[in-house]
């Protein structure tokens, strides 16, 4: 599927469910894809990229930085500590602000820095134990303290399990983004993103229906 159908798509969502056109942001995850498929895209005009590991991205945007200017990079995968201070200086977002110690990290390296990149705080909304994220009863007083450490929380992030209908979980995610003030909403992926515009999401993350199957991590 061509990145073109899954903007009309996109878009086709927008107007179905009265979102204004353009609310919703397209990422395209090019995660462990060849490059030679990255700079397709990026040739194409689209400019928002998602990766999930920080050494592969740091292996690979600079390159495509120096060439295609404003992109806009965001980490959607889990974030080790001692790869946070690399993060922040890589990318324009973070989606996976999922405990305490990550939390109290970004904030130090934005008080030495001066910058932080925009925040998702991952919400595991199927309390699954073999998946980060702050559990949903603990949420808003995970955000309460990201806040206090002036931290840029913008949204929250999910990925619903596998084996359940991601609807549910899209709309708690809701309920937690609204409750907490919050008006961004990290949801939906290539199976399921109209369904998540549909229930708020303001950033979809899409790989394979762009990209094609992905090529096996090295």
């Amino acid at each position: 599927m061509s990145l073109a159908e899954i903007q009309t798509r996109i878009a086709a969502a927008e107007a179905e469910h009265g979102r204004p056109k353009g609310q919703v942001q397209l990422i395209a995850v090019s995660k462990v894809q060849p490059n030679a498929r990255v700079e397709q895209v990026l040739e194409q005009g689209h400019k928002v990229f998602g990766e999930n590991r920080v050494q592969e991205a740091a292996g690979k945007w600079p390159a495509f930085r120096a060439r295609f200017n404003a992109i806009d990079l965001h980490l959607l995968g889990p974030l080790q500590t001692n790869k946070a201070r690399q993060a922040v200086e890589l990318f324009d977002t973070i989606h996976s602000l999922d405990r305490p110690k990550l939390a109290s990290t970004l904030a130090r390296l934005a008080q030495e820095s001066g910058r932080c990149p925009d925040l998702f705080v991952q919400i595991n909304t199927g309390k699954e134990a073999q998946k980060a994220g702050i559990m949903p009863e603990d949420a808003d007083a995970f955000i309460d303290s990201c806040r206090d450490l002036d931290l840029p929380v913008q949204g929250v992030m999910c990925i619903p399990p596998v084996d359940e209908t991601p609807a549910l979980h899209f709309a708690l995610l809701a309920k937690i983004a609204q409750r907490n003030g919050l008006s961004s909403l990290s949801m939906g992926m290539s199976a399921d993103f109209e369904m998540a515009i549909g229930f708020g999401a303001t950033h979809v993350r899409v790989g394979s229906a762009i990209f094609g199957a992905r090529s096996p991590a090295k």
